[in-house]
């Protein structure tokens, strides 16, 4: 099969971990905890879930010049991913996130952007050439929103889609949303680029429906134990949640994002590849991390076996 090409970009960060049974109040320490530190962040994990289910990815981002930068290179590598154009930012440090996740699987998350903040248009502009060869183009909200917008109306003018991961969650100008094909946020995220506060099917519906009159046809609200709802032009979809017991939910939104992205890819409907996709995410939050936590694609088909013999 003749793989499309998929370019994320977006943020490149190095994670650390703390697991305790409960997560602090401000003012408090909280002994007891488990560490552990792995590559993290909204562009890279979407690049890595996306490569891990048989994606053909480049990665466009930004790194300092350090250890994490380096090391993240190499991880990226070794999945397979097209790194020619992460460039290096000669002053700011690599992105960090400080992640605590407490024994629900919740978690809350501190992140300094560091050279992620200076992915800049002009970065863009050295990998235009590349962007132009693009079949898809997904992006998230850790990079600056100048540089979000810049990328959405180039991919438009070349007649390809976007996809856009709405997180961290911000408003978002008509402007930007008219230039995405897909927008995939989750409650939180559909409730601010709506007013519709996201607590069933139903208000989805209506939140999709108003994010869809500002521009963008097709809407995926992501509903963690819920399920996920589809917007697909004016067709829609409910998604019900396969029950599985949560550890750790880091990264489970990018792995959802990265291996919609690849159904869509290879040919699915938008309904066909956010089932593919609400699977892999609900196998990624029964493992801890971000990147250790996303699912390889042969993973993905056991587990879909296993669930199709219950």
């Amino acid at each position: 099969m003749n793989k499309k090409k998929i370019i994320v970009i977006g943020s490149c960060n190095t994670d650390m971990v703390i697991k305790g049974d409960r997560l602090p109040i401000p003012g408090e320490t909280v002994i007891g905890g488990t560490f552990l530190m792995n590559s993290g962040g909204k562009g890279a994990n979407q690049a890595v879930a996306a490569a891990r289910q048989g994606g053909k990815v480049t990665f466009i981002s930004k790194t300092g010049n350090d250890i994490f930068g380096k090391q993240s290179i190499e991880l990226y590598n070794s999945e397979g991913i097209n790194t020619n154009f992460i460039f290096s930012d000669p002053k700011a440090p690599s992105g960090v996130a400080l992640i605590m996740v407490d024994s629900y699987g919740e978690n809350c998350i501190s992140v300094a952007s560091g050279a992620n903040g200076n992915l800049n248009p002009s970065d863009v502009d050295k990998a235009k050439d590349e962007i132009k060869t693009a079949d898809l183009i997904l992006m998230q909200l850790e990079i600056p929103i100048e540089t979000v917008e810049y990328v959405a109306e180039l991919a438009s003018k070349n007649g390809i889609p976007v996809i856009l991961n709405p997180a961290p969650a911000r408003t978002l100008s008509d402007k930007l949303l008219k230039n995405i094909y897909l927008v995939t946020p989750n409650e939180t995220e559909a409730e601010i680029l709506s007013g519709i506060k996201v607590i069933n099917f139903e208000r989805a519906k209506q939140a999709a429906d108003i994010i869809s009159a500002k521009g963008v046809q097709n809407v995926v609200i992501t509903m963690g134990s819920m399920g996920v709802f589809v917007k697909e032009k004016d067709n829609y979809y409910n998604i019900i949640a396969t029950k599985v017991t949560a550890i750790d939910t880091t990264a489970a939104g990018d792995c959802f994002s990265g291996t919609l992205c690849v159904g869509l890819s290879e040919g699915k409907t938008i309904l066909e590849a956010a089932k593919t996709a609400a699977k892999a995410s609900a196998l990624s939050v029964t493992r801890m991390g971000a990147q250790s936590s996303i699912p390889y694609r042969n993973e993905l088909l056991l587990f879909s076996s296993e669930l199709a013999q219950l």
